[in-house]
């Protein structure tokens, strides 16, 4: 962990990585086992709706050097050892920024996107 992230990564999210591949059914395999990465986050939900509907904005930005988050895995702030996020609570991920370690260079940050 880097200097600075040691200090600011203080709180603490679970992570469900969706399994890949899917079943002799085409169903999905569902999710790996959670685990509880460190982090810190902003919320902040919005929705715009129009005329024709809704759509997708950002619920929560959560900060961590956790680098394995992906679309489709999903996401809770706190720490849950449920194993269905969906009865969890958590949040689908929209995407997954990854920004330089400046200062270090020991290991990049990212930005986990949930979207509502």
């Amino acid at each position: 962990m880097s200097a600075l992230a040691n200090w600011s990564y203080t709180a603490q999210a679970t992570i469900w990585k969706k399994l890949e591949g899917q079943n002799e059914y085409g169903d999905p395999l569902g999710f790996a086992t959670p685990l509880v990465i460190s982090c810190d986050y902003q919320g902040g939900l919005s929705k715009r709706v129009g005329d024709i509907g809704g759509e997708k904005v950002v619920k929560n930005t959560i900060w961590t050097e956790y680098e394995l988050a992906d679309t489709g895995d999903y996401i809770l702030i706190g720490v849950s050892t449920e194993a269905d996020p969906i009865a969890a609570g958590a949040d689908e991920i929209m995407q997954a920024i990854r920004y330089a370690d400046t200062f270090d260079r020991q290991a990049d940050d990212f930005a986990i996107i949930t979207g509502a």
